[in-house]
This record gives C-alpha cells, structure tokens and sequence, in this order.
C-alpha cells in the first residue's frame, strides 16, 4: 500500500459504497473488526451520512450501496430515510443478523421488508456454525420479503463435519448460502491458494464443486448441494490495489469506498478518506470480475 496519491480509477459503474450504520448493534461475534468503532458513538450523525449519499450518488449514479454496521435494523425509521436517499439507479444491499430485539418485533422487520422489497436487492444474513448471537428463527428468514442470502463467516477451529447439517437446515427456504473466509487473513498470496485452504477443501469433500470466478480484490468458489448454490468467498482486507495502466500511469484501484459513521467518506478500510474532489475525475475501466474456472450460473 501506498500513500494514496495517485489518481484514481474504478470499475464501470463506481466502487461499491458501504454505509456504516449510525448506531450500534448488541453483538460481540470475534471476528468482527467494526465493533471497535462503535465503542463511542459521539460523532455519529444520520444526517452527515445522507449528505455523503447524496455526494457518491451525484458521482457515481449507478453504483452499489451496502448497509452495515452495527446492525442496520436496529434502528428502522434511521434505514429508511437512508434507503428514501438512494435513488432507484442502484442496487442496494444490508448486511444483518435479522436480530432477535426489544425494540422491533419479528413481525415489524418482516413488514419493514415487505415496504422496501422493490428497494432492496438483497438482504445478507448472518447465520455462523457456531451460534454467537440470538438468532431469529429459520422461519422468520423464509418470511423476508426481498430476495435473502446467508453468510457463514467459518472461523478458527469451524466444526466442519457440521457444514452438511448447516446446509440442510436452509433447504426449505432454498436460500443461498455464501460461506466466507475470516478476511483478516486473507493475502495476495492466499487469495487463490486451493491445495493449502482447508475450509475449500472440507467445502468439496462434502459439496459438489462447480466453478470460479474472481478478480484481484475477491473471488467465490461455487457448490451445489440438492440444487441449492452455495459460494466460498474470499477478499483481501483492504480496497484499494496499486498499478500501473497501459498508459502508463500508477492508479489507486478503489473496488470499495466507506460512508463512515460521523458521514466522512474513505477510500479504503484501512483508514484512509477519499478525495471526493479527485474521485469526481476517476477513470472507469471494465469490472475485472471473470470466470475462471467452470460453471457459476446454475
């Protein structure tokens, strides 16, 4: 990594925006890096956060937006006047735990997804093997009325001979799974690595592989089981790859850009902001995203 001088470029469309949340959720999962953050919640401004919005919407008006945290649904009236900010030109993601609360009922997040189910592309669920939280029931997932994935964050010491029961349990509802690897760990140098991962290795044991696909930042290896499709992803954990075009010129590649809690905009999530001013000349170069090895279209 570098100082962050260079110019910018991205993919068609604009880096991907996640929003952080202004408040937090009652969770403590260990591989979580954001909880830090919300240790002090002074600062934290919704309105600060809609003008940035506004701000990466004016620059790249087709972007994507992901909504983390914290815990997103923790505070409905605060996600909907965020959700109201984005216009219809972008694909809007949430990232939860579908959380068990006092403050909304099953029933009231359910009614909430039911509003905004032409607003939400997607909502992203953490069910992890190991139980770190209250979890909703299955049942409730099923009810959600935008299209739903599950995340599986397989940490340290995973009970693998589990994965097929965990599987199964989402069958039913024939939800996609997307287990992911702990990116904190993830390198250049393992990113593509197969022999040596075991969580792929415990994934193909059990699953029947499909394909490939990835470009320099991330990639997902693809599984069936019983006609439900299933993802192992990786990322590198930071956002930004340094190089030097055709042109010859040294670009900072931004794939992702945050909305941070207090509204400040950055440019990777090591810490470092974004030059709204330099970003509003970015270059655009095709999504590097390709399939590389088989079938992930099933």
């Amino acid at each position: 990594m570098n100082n962050m001088s260079n110019p910018y470029k991205t993919r068609e469309g604009g880096a991907t925006v996640t929003v952080f949340v202004p408040y937090d959720c009652n969770n403590h999962c260990p591989f979580c890096i954001n909880k830090k953050e919300y240790a002090d919640c002074s600062g934290f401004s919704l309105d600060a956060i809609l003008r940035s919005i506004h701000t990466m919407d004016e620059i790249t008006p087709r972007c994507d937006f992901v909504f983390t945290g914290g815990e997103p649904l923790a505070d409905l009236g605060s996600l909907q006047k965020m959700l109201d900010a984005i216009p219809n030109t972008h694909r809007i993601f949430i990232n939860t735990t579908f959380p068990v609360q006092q403050k909304y009922s099953a029933d009231e997040m359910i009614a909430f997804t039911k509003r905004n189910r032409d607003k939400i592309t997607c909502i992203n669920i953490s069910r992890h093997l190991v139980k770190y939280v209250e979890e909703s029931p299955d049942e409730v997932v099923g009810r959600i009325a935008c299209p739903t994935r599950i995340n599986c964050v397989l940490y340290k010491n995973y009970p693998a001979q589990k994965l097929t029961d965990y599987v199964e349990r989402f069958l039913p509802y024939r939800i996609p799974i997307q287990f992911r690897y702990d990116y904190t760990e993830t390198t250049p140098e393992n990113l593509y690595e197969e022999e040596h991962d075991k969580i792929l290795q415990d994934l193909k044991k059990q699953f029947t592989y499909k394909g490939l696909d990835g470009c320099r930042m991330r990639n997902g290896f693809h599984f069936e089981y019983k006609g439900l499709h299933m993802t192992y992803h990786k990322t590198l954990p930071y956002s930004t790859i340094v190089e030097t075009g055709d042109d010859g010129i040294t670009y900072d590649i931004l794939y992702d850009i945050l909305i941070k809690q207090n509204g400040e905009i950055h440019s990777d999530w090591t810490g470092v902001k974004l030059d709204v001013e330099k970003y509003r000349h970015v270059t655009y170069e095709p999504y590097d995203l390709r399939v590389l090895d088989g079938t992930i279209d099933f």
